[in-house]
């Protein structure tokens, strides 16, 4: 699935034109605002993003903090597994390849109905059905099965030995009537009409406009005080900050540098460290980016730095692989690329690729070119391309760029470059074994250009099956080993997530992100234990 991100701006447009702007678009969302409402028992959030379904089988708030549904499990500030729909975490069979999972007693879903084993089958089965088309059923491919031992406990069964599956478990848990009958879950009412467990309830949907919720009384964690949240839809940034600062939202996110344009105001302006990453991918099927030299010297050749400072105000921090900083412990302090033009120069020379007449390498007649393709509508991602294709010039590699939409970039992924985001915060397989294990070759956006390393399997693997945390961290670290010694992607950075909020409120918790992020986690992934400062 396309997973989204955030567009940071080198530099804000003139006022001039940020007030045309706004006066242009505001009428479609004019009563969308803030209003009259001063007690803190709305919050009217903007986001630059707006999901084109509310079903977790489609993607929707798949790493959990949905406000409409729950998981099996969830996370709290310091990234610790608790127990959600689930009474006690989940329980390992001996041999790893089961685990049983047990409900809550009482939980109701917003139509009244209770929550029972029934609803947790129906919503996994469906997941893996391939008649059913989920669009996140490749990340749960090693689930066997579930089934219902009574009416609140289930068992998942696995393919293959596995200690990962409860951190997957964050998936939101739909009612079994809602998916009988079968069909594409494309055409699923849940889609627009969705019916959960989550603290609030779905109100109002404004396509392209704006979308409320309303607190769910019934909730099993108690009743939010804040009473209704609504998100206003506003994909330009700087009219959303011009909005922001008119007193129209009371948060929003925005791009680094002009988050912080509202320091020193009267705003909390935030940075949350993330799991998200961009990388440029280096399809097999090029052969050029298939060349283990190419990929061995770009990754030399890039200054992660020089971009994070320049383009992301310095919010963000170097990406050698998909493993974040934040995962502490899994990650190898050995696997990285240090920026080295000369030693760029040396792969690339030794492997016969020899500067042309206009500088750009040639080995046995091929240039050293290919194409770059990224989302023409992502800012960020336009900026870090840009970039990489200026150090890969200044190696002797000539970059074409281009700016599509994704239904244009998915065909060509296996034969040119994109740049590509992702990451989890709460697991370190989570996203690198679909990555970087050749089982998940060409599948999507899981290791789009057909990486193939049977080291970095080996490793992959051995951690899934590990029985135990040390066995884990030492086989995910030799993981990262292997590839830095061949890579098969330049990763450029971890990206911070920003955002501008007032602070009318007590509850916030810093959290550190997934992939995922603008009001579905930001400040107000909590949003439901917040309350009113008197």
């Amino acid at each position: 699935m396309v997973r989204r991100s955030w567009d940071p701006v080198r530099a804000l447009i003139t006022g001039a034109v940020v007030v045309c702007a706004v006066a242009a678009c505001a009428g479609p969302t004019e009563n969308a605002g803030r209003g009259d409402t001063r007690d803190g028992s709305t919050i009217v959030l903007a986001d630059s993003y707006e999901d084109e379904a509310l079903n977790p089988l489609l993607g929707y708030a798949q790493e959990g903090a949905s406000k409409i549904f729950d998981g099996l499990v969830s996370y709290d500030a310091q990234r610790r597994m608790l127990p959600a729909l689930a009474e006690r975490l989940p329980t390992p069979a001996p041999d790893l390849r089961s685990w049983t999972v047990t409900l809550r007693e009482g939980v109701r879903f917003h139509d009244g109905s209770t929550l029972g084993a029934e609803d947790v089958v129906a919503t996994y089965r469906a997941l893996i059905d391939p008649a059913r088309g989920s669009t996140v059923r490749s990340d749960s491919r090693d689930l066997a099965g579930v089934t219902q031992l009574d009416p609140r406990t289930v068992r998942f069964e696995l393919k293959h030995p596995s200690a990962t599956l409860p951190s997957r478990l964050t998936m939101g848990i739909l009612p079994s009537e809602a998916l009988a009958g079968g069909g594409p879950l494309l055409d699923s009412p849940v889609n627009s009409r969705p019916v959960g467990t989550g603290p609030y309830k779905l109100a109002e949907w404004r396509r392209g406009t704006s979308m409320t919720l309303v607190a769910n009384a019934d909730y099993w964690g108690g009743p939010p005080t804040i009473s209704k949240i609504v998100v206003v839809f506003a994909v330009d940034d700087n009219i959303r900050a011009q909005r922001m600062r008119s007193g129209e939202f009371d948060g929003t996110v925005l791009p680094p540098a002009l988050a912080d344009t509202f320091v020193g105001g009267d705003y909390r302006v935030l940075h949350h460290r993330t799991a998200d990453y961009r990388t440029i991918t280096m399809p097999s099927g090029n052969p050029v980016t298939a060349d283990p030299a190419i990929r061995l010297a770009l990754n030399y050749a890039v200054d992660r730095p020089g971009m994070i400072d320049a383009l992301l105000a310095g919010h963000g921090v170097p990406a050698y692989s998909p493993i974040p900083p934040v995962l502490g412990e899994y990650v190898e302090p050995a696997a990285g690329f240090r920026f080295d033009r000369a030693e760029a120069a040396r792969i690339l020379d030794a492997a016969g690729w020899l500067p042309g007449p206009d500088g750009i390498r040639v080995r046995d007649g091929q240039r050293a070119q290919f194409t770059l393709m990224y989302s023409a509508t992502d800012s960020v991602r336009k900026d870090l391309a840009q970039a990489f294709t200026s150090d890969a010039r200044a190696a002797g590699i000539a970059v074409a760029l281009a700016g599509l939409g994704w239904e244009a970039i998915e065909p060509r992924m296996g034969a040119d470059a994109v740049v590509l985001g992702g990451g989890n915060p709460f697991d370190p397989e989570i996203v690198s074994y679909p990555l970087l294990h050749s089982s998940y070759s060409g599948d999507g956006f899981n290791n789009p250009g057909s990486y193939r390393n049977p080291e970095v399997d080996a490793a992959l693997d051995a951690a899934r099956a590990a029985p135990d945390t040390a066995t884990r961290v030492a086989e995910l670290r030799r993981m990262q080993r292997e590839y830095t010694a061949a890579p098969g992607f330049v990763f450029l950075a971890f990206l911070d997530h920003s955002y501008v909020t007032r602070d009318d409120w007590t509850g916030y918790q810093e959290v550190v992100e997934p992939h995922t992020h603008g009001t579905t986690w930001g400040p107000w992934w909590n949003v439901e234990r917040w309350v009113p400062k008197k």
